[in-house]
């Protein structure tokens, strides 16, 4: 398996309404997306928004198993984005959620499976671990990868988003 970078893409001073990631190259089998990211939301933790080739349609399912410091929760969810927690504004300062999103074949015909491991970093009793199994139902080979924040309006500044494809 090798594992080569497509693309990093660091927010700068100002921060970014969203990340995107375009051109794919379509040679691999896999893809990984390893996020270092913070909103400006004004509470502790953010979701970051996922969608493919822009497609808004109601195609991204997941089910998760979320613990938060005092307790765990589990879940499913169907809608027009894939959610990723992050950090949020109020949240220890200076520090960024942290996650891996990675879609398995995705330059297939098929529906996109994919699965994120991803932490909300806190000094706190409050902070999310959060695993998930996404399907992204979709046939199209990937081409594009967008993100936004939830309920901020901006990732801020040093955020970090890097794609591999995996071979």
């Amino acid at each position: 398996m090798a594992y080569t970078l497509i693309e990093t893409v660091t927010v700068g001073s100002g921060g970014a309404a969203s990340i995107e990631f375009t051109s794919i190259p379509q040679d691999g089998v896999d893809l990984l997306l390893k996020l270092s990211t913070r909103t400006d939301r004004a509470a502790n933790t953010d979701n970051i928004e996922l969608q493919v080739n822009s497609n808004t349609g109601s195609i991204y399912t997941h089910k998760r198993l979320q613990g938060t410091g005092s307790g765990v929760f589990t879940g499913s969810f169907t809608g027009t984005v894939a959610y990723i927690i992050n950090n949020g504004n109020n949240d220890t300062s200076n520090t960024f959620g942290n996650a891996d999103f990675l879609i398995a074949n995705y330059t297939s015909s098929a529906n996109k499976s994919c699965s994120s491991d991803a932490v909300n970093e806190n000094n706190a009793t409050l902070a999310y671990q959060d695993l998930k199994a996404h399907l992204i139902a979709d046939t199209n080979p990937i081409t594009s990868i967008q993100l936004a924040p939830d309920s901020g309006t901006n990732f801020l500044q040093y955020s970090t988003a890097s794609l591999y494809k995996i071979s």
